[in-house]
């Protein structure tokens, strides 16, 4: 791939608390990666192709660690429900349809597309128990060049009779699955047990030979809400947290990703797991408020090193633009610093750095706006009013606040520019 630079008003993570701004920038892409990032280009590059932005903002693309992809269809729908209402009376017979091959192909090609159109290159996903269904969206996820973790979801109780498997053969299904898909380089099986409730001492034990036979990761819900943690510590009486649950029956021994979605009531012994096996907990604002479960303490989290990545949870959550979820965390926080004592808000450059920095580090090299960094990234109109202009960031807030897919002007994978609506007929395909 040819050198070539991109010019424009460059925005990125710096450190936790601080964005780097450098306005009418470039960025020398070679071969996918960032070469340089500079204020001035060099001579060198004075005869490379230069695509100027103008006064666009480019910046990196977002990762959303925690969503389910079946549940597409039905964001939006049933949010006046708590959490176990709705699993019960929308999710589960929702999920139950990827039975048929067909209408999974139908939901998974449309879901891939909005993610490139929300600027969404990097995913950790849930499916459901099919296996048919859960090859699609990773084939899906393969052809459009996208970075993701994906697996087959367990669950062998306390589930609908319509919806769930037996023991041995949701293992079995799963190491199937492992087997088939360990070798891609971009989109990676991942252990997915939905949550302790609904998985067996015995399938937990399973799957914890799986993580050690295949070194694979995990992704599950964790103390998500205080019915869940407390239904998980009933059921598994012998372990008095449920973070214990998935150390004790193994799961944590691959080298693979532990992404642990919502944690908003942590105890010492998630924290002491979350810290050990550099677990990455995944705040899902839209999708917690929806189901009432609770606001997840991010501040206090980060100030004890604990690593904290965004997700859009649909269809617990209704849009699966995670700059939106920048908002949104921004905004919840300021109501947990005032109603909950002790307890802090965070700031923008806070939740973009989640959502850039944090989401990118379980893929290689994403993330940031550096030297050896993919160039996975967004261009972005700058919707600040000539007449009320102040400053760069101010138009990325404003962004994440109203703006939608349409003000995403172009987006690179890899170098590469993508079109979603290309990909989405090649998806048509498989």
């Amino acid at each position: 791939m040819a050198i070539k630079v991109y010019k424009g008003n460059i925005i990125s993570s710096e450190t936790f608390d601080k964005l780097r701004v450098i306005e009418n920038g470039y960025i020398v892409v070679e071969d996918g990666f960032i070469k340089e990032v500079c204020q001035n280009l060099k001579d060198e590059y004075k005869d490379v192709e230069l695509i100027d932005y103008g006064n666009k903002l480019i910046v990196p693309a977002f990762s959303d660690l925690h969503m389910h992809a079946p549940q597409y269809t039905q964001r939006g729908i049933g949010m006046d429900c708590l959490l176990f209402d709705w699993l019960n009376n929308y999710t589960f017979p929702q999920e139950a349809n990827y039975k048929d091959p067909a209408y999974a192909k139908s939901v998974y090609a449309r879901l891939v597309r909005e993610f490139i159109r929300q600027g969404s290159f990097q995913l950790v996903l849930y499916t459901t128990i099919h296996y048919e269904a859960c090859d699609i969206l990773f084939r899906m996820l393969k052809e459009a060049g996208l970075y993701a973790y994906t697996g087959l979801v367990n669950m062998d109780m306390n589930s609908p009779d319509y919806y769930v498997d037996e023991t041995k053969e949701s293992l079995a299904k799963t190491e199937k699955f492992i087997v088939e898909h360990l070798e891609d380089d971009k989109v990676k099986p991942i252990l997915t047990p939905r949550f302790a409730p609904t998985c067996s001492k015995e399938l937990m034990l399973g799957l914890g030979e799986l993580a050690k036979k295949y070194d694979v990761g995990v992704q599950t819900h964790l103390v998500e809400s205080r019915a869940e943690a407390a239904w998980a510590r009933q059921l598994y009486p012998e372990y008095d947290s449920d973070g214990l649950i998935y150390e004790a029956c193994g799961l944590l021994q691959g080298s693979g990703p532990k992404v642990f979605a919502h944690v908003i009531f942590p105890e010492a012994q998630e924290e002491r797991i979350l810290s050990q096996y550099n677990g990455i907990s995944v705040h899902c604002p839209d999708a917690t408020s929806n189901v009432t479960a609770g606001i997840m303490p991010v501040a206090e989290m980060t100030k004890k090193g604990l690593k904290i990545a965004l997700g859009s949870d649909v269809g617990g959550g209704h849009f699966l633009g995670i700059y939106r979820q920048v908002a949104r965390a921004t905004q919840i926080s300021k109501m947990k610093e005032f109603y909950e004592e002790g307890q802090e808000r965070i700031r923008l450059a806070n939740a973009l750095y989640m959502a850039w920095v944090n989401g990118g580090s379980i893929f290689d090299k994403i993330g940031k706006l550096e030297e050896g960094y993919r160039f996975n990234a967004l261009v972005i109109d700058n919707m600040l009013d000539e007449e009320y202009y102040t400053n760069l960031e101010d138009a990325l807030e404003r962004f994440c606040y109203i703006g939608d897919e349409r003000n995403i002007f172009a987006r690179y994978l890899d170098g590469k520019f993508i079109d979603p609506d290309e990909v989405y007929e090649r998806l048509l395909k498989i």
